[in-house]
């Protein structure tokens, strides 16, 4: 089964404006593929905000999640997700914000969940794990991966898996790190910027696992819409030249 997913043209007033107040174009001028952009735009936004997983931000809005960090503001993965997703649809890379379940998630009292990016780069024709917060795009060999992709090569213990970044970050120690949180797989529908949208969203749940509806044995996971199928939960984005007035479609989810 398919389902819409709406983004915004990078035209759009919020994406013009988010481009050109922070001058994103001028961080990827000098890459000449879809993955040099990823890159340059992870390590951006890695610099950009400070980490402090007991922190909790109101807003999902990227405008005052910067504002925040530029007074001194610790954010959480959530955050970091939402700035690097708000940041690719700017200059014309989709994207979406993936959260990370881990196969406890219901009955976990912390620490269940983490929270990034995926890319579709269009040059390469695929959806591309991209994590801000520890500034990493893995890699299996020279291919970039997605994050069920890395659950894979996790668990076939390829040796030619390692990662993409711009710091010291190690990839032996991310990979113990995230492993445990890469079973359930969830994001959102309506990635649209500057206007009222819906808050459906889409999972990836294994086979023969159950469906959760509850965060950290307390936040109800809602509206959520659930799939065991890769290929839906992995569709590549209708191409940009057919998004002409997209801002004024409303999502409709069956």
């Amino acid at each position: 089964m398919a389902y819409p997913v709406a983004f915004s043209s990078p035209d759009s007033a919020y994406l013009t404006r988010f481009r050109e107040m922070f001058g994103l174009e001028g961080i990827i001028a000098h890459e000449t593929t879809d993955l040099g952009r990823a890159r340059a735009l992870c390590q951006w936004v890695y610099f950009r905000l400070e980490h402090d997983g007991r922190q909790t931000f109101k807003s999902a809005d990227a405008f005052d999640i910067l504002h925040a960090a530029q007074a001194g503001q610790s954010v959480q993965c959530v955050e970091y997700g939402l700035v690097l997703a708000t940041a690719f649809n700017a200059v014309g890379i989709r994207a979406r914000p993936l959260y990370l379940k881990a196969a406890n998630v219901q009955t976990k009292a912390s620490a269940a969940g983490h929270a990034l990016a995926e890319a579709w780069l269009p040059d390469l024709g695929k959806w591309v794990m991209v994590d801000a917060q520890a500034d990493i795009i893995p890699m299996l060999g020279p291919t970039p991966l997605n994050a069920l992709e890395l659950q894979q090569a996790l668990l076939a213990h390829r040796p030619d898996l390692t990662v993409l970044t711009s710091t010291k970050a190690r990839a032996g120690s991310y990979f113990r790190w995230v492993k445990p949180y890469l079973f359930y797989f969830d994001t959102v529908l309506d990635n649209r910027y500057g206007v009222r949208k819906s808050s459906a969203g889409l999972m990836l749940v294994p086979l023969g696992a159950r469906n959760p509806t509850i965060f950290q044995r307390t936040a109800r996971i809602r509206n959520m819409r659930y799939t065991n199928s890769a290929t839906t939960f992995y569709a590549s984005p209708v191409p940009m030249s057919q998004l002409a007035q997209s801002e004024a479609v409303k999502l409709q989810v069956h």
